[in-house]
């Protein structure tokens, strides 16, 4: 009978793994979806508060559709750093929640399978993300803003677009202002024109007025060609003998054309070279240079200042008016320097001193400003240095508060995660803003501001996640009243054995 027994082991073994596999299949088709869903959204509620903001240099311009398309494009790249944790946030909330409240959860623990196993995948799978997204904001993030900040420039600096109304004055067209009565119905015929021309920067010297014309483009679209038949021209000459005599001329035509320069109302295209060192384009390497650079120049800044401060206390004790000892101004008359000097001396002493205390109160505002705006220009460099890793590892930690998070509340869908993954975002954004804004300010280093909002939410996610694998009671309120109903006894009985004693 030995010889025909049966080994199940590999077979239940076999079994198990085939189980695992389909069961963390069906967890990563639960995030995935989701995941991608809530990562588009966010994309696109971050567009749609960039057109809000900038509506007003975007209308009204003329833009062709690819110019528009192609700001789009690059702005949704450098939303990715932004949106990419809140759909990662929300995603393991509404996957965990969905499980918990189908009861799912309970029958894969009831199967001996534990929460940390059921979250394995997953959080090497954000771990993944964590690092793909390091390496987004080093390479992609750099080339993706340079060219949406670029592209923005040009847009804002573009003029309106060429829109010349009736009864209106227009003063688009730069060194004139014009007015036309009444278009015809082609949108080409014209009447009564009124142009002021300014080229000469001498005020309303030259005035055109015509009863009618023709108002039609160049073929290349560069110039706006102005017909105009019976009219006059009216010019008041500055004279050359006296700023009185100012000669008035008056010229009758019956025909004359007039050319407007349009190459303004193009879209000038800015060279990108211009933007390269700005902290936004810059990867983590050329930060790091850049930062040791503004530091070498901080140093020699206030090198150069103490110096200065040194030779102007030299100047000022050889005036006589400090007291080399006590390295501190004495006040004339208690230090008795002026006594039996004549009145011009002593005018002529307190003149050189107060000359030399304002030069160095000067100096010092100056090169105080100076090593303010070098010190808070580093910082920029620092912070964006340190953003890069911090947005990165905000995929990992907000992943280990919404899984398990999901798991304790059971809630899925979109109701309740929405709000909490909302709420905790913008208290992550709030913590990340208020530390960017120390380091900024200077009251802190850039270390501590940008890694705050990590150290506090990273702790979090790890207690969650213990707390959800060891099925602790954390949102039932029966928990909570029985220790506040601890709390109170402890206190009562500490109130009596006060009054005892």
């Amino acid at each position: 009978m030995a010889a025909f027994r049966f080994n199940l082991t590999p077979y239940l073994c076999n079994k198990l793994t085939c189980s695992m596999k389909k069961l963390y299949l069906l967890i990563f088709k639960s995030y995935a979806g989701p995941g991608i869903a809530t990562f588009f959204i966010s994309v696109f509620v971050l567009l749609m508060q960039f057109l809000w903001r900038y509506v007003d240099d975007l209308v009204g311009k003329g833009l062709e559709w690819n110019i528009i398309v192609q700001l789009l494009y690059y702005a949704s790249f450098t939303f990715v750093p932004m949106a990419l944790p809140l759909s990662i946030l929300l995603a393991s909330l509404m996957t965990f929640g969905n499980l918990g409240e189908r009861y799912e959860l309970v029958a894969i623990k009831a199967a001996g399978i534990s929460l940390r196993k059921v979250m394995a995948p997953l959080i090497i799978f954000s771990i993944l993300i964590t690092i793909g997204a390091f390496f987004y904001s080093n390479t992609v993030f750099p080339y993706a803003n340079l060219k949406f900040r670029t592209t923005l420039y040009d847009v804002r600096q573009k003029k309106l677009a060429l829109n010349i109304r009736e009864g209106m004055f227009y003063s688009g067209i730069e060194g004139y202002v014009m007015k036309i009565g009444r278009k015809g119905a082609d949108g080409e015929k014209i009447y009564d024109v009124l142009i002021y021309d300014h080229t000469d920067f001498m005020g309303n010297n030259k005035i055109t007025i015509a009863d009618s014309g023709i108002m039609e483009q160049s073929p290349e679209g560069n110039y706006l060609i102005f017909t105009l038949f019976n009219g006059w021209n009216y010019e008041e000459k500055q004279g050359r003998d006296s700023e009185l005599k100012k000669p008035f001329q008056r010229t009758l035509f019956a025909e004359e054309i007039i050319k407007f320069d349009l190459t303004q109302f193009k879209l000038s295209r800015t060279n990108e070279e211009f933007f390269r060192n700005n902290f936004l384009m810059l990867s983590n390497k050329e930060l790091a240079q850049a930062s040791d650079s503004l530091n070498l120049e901080l140093s020699k800044r206030r090198d150069e200042f103490h110096t200065a401060l040194i030779n102007y206390y030299e100047n000022l004790r050889n005036s006589k008016l400090l007291d080399s000892n006590a390295m501190v101004v004495m006040p004339a008359k208690s230090a008795g320097l002026l006594d039996g000097k004549d009145a011009y001396n002593k005018q002529l002493i307190l003149g050189s001193a107060l000359g030399i205390a304002r030069n160095v109160k000067q100096s010092f505002e100056f090169n105080k400003q100076a090593i303010r705006d070098k010190a808070t220009l580093r910082a920029k460099y620092d912070i964006e240095w340190h953003r890069k890793f911090t947005l990165s590892i905000a995929c990992l930690a907000l992943f280990l508060i919404g899984a398990p998070l999901g798991a304790i509340i059971r809630k899925g869908g979109l109701g309740m995660p929405l709000v909490i993954s909302v709420l905790l975002f913008v208290l992550y954004h709030v913590i990340s803003f208020t530390g960017e804004k120390a380091v900024k300010s200077g009251v802190t280093d850039a270390w501590k501001g940008m890694w705050i909002s990590t150290l506090v939410f990273l702790p979090i996610g790890i207690w969650l996640t213990y707390k959800a694998a060891t099925d602790s009671p954390l949102m039932e309120s029966e928990s909570y009243k029985r220790l506040v109903s601890k709390v109170l006894t402890w206190f009562s009985r500490k109130k009596n054995i006060n009054k005892t004693q």
